[in-house]
């Protein structure tokens, strides 16, 4: 498997896609579908994600040395994941566990790989 499809970034997709939904829904009225607003944010927050250069070793976003999103992108995911994240524990508890859990990892201390493309398998 290579790291696109690593279980931890297929993970952390689910909770960018449900914190997302739970926003939208709770603050634009939307049911089973997201706003053009937020479905250009996920769609941005997903790119971000294809492209980081730690891959499975990421740390969260919170806790990256790289600040890889423009800054009125990073402005509004945070406010998602503020609104969202009081929800998380209610209605997707193990992806919430799993982000908290995320939360203590650190970037790794030799940087990012820069010997292959993301979302290459290693050799």
């Amino acid at each position: 498997m290579g790291n696109g499809g690593h279980p931890r970034l297929a993970r952390e997709r689910k909770t960018l896609r449900a914190m997302v939904h739970i926003a939208c829904e709770g603050r634009h009225g939307t049911q089973d579908t997201l706003c053009d607003t937020c479905n250009h944010l996920l769609r941005y927050a997903l790119g971000r994600l294809d492209k980081c250069p730690y891959q499975a070793s990421k740390p969260t976003c919170a806790n990256c040395p790289i600040h890889c999103y423009h800054p009125a992108m990073r402005e509004e995911i945070r406010s998602v994941m503020r609104y969202a994240g009081r929800w998380m524990m209610l209605r997707h508890p193990f992806l919430a566990l799993g982000h908290l859990f995320d939360g203590l990892r650190r970037a790794p201390q030799d940087g990012p790989r820069q010997d292959r493309e993301p979302g290459h398998a290693p050799d």
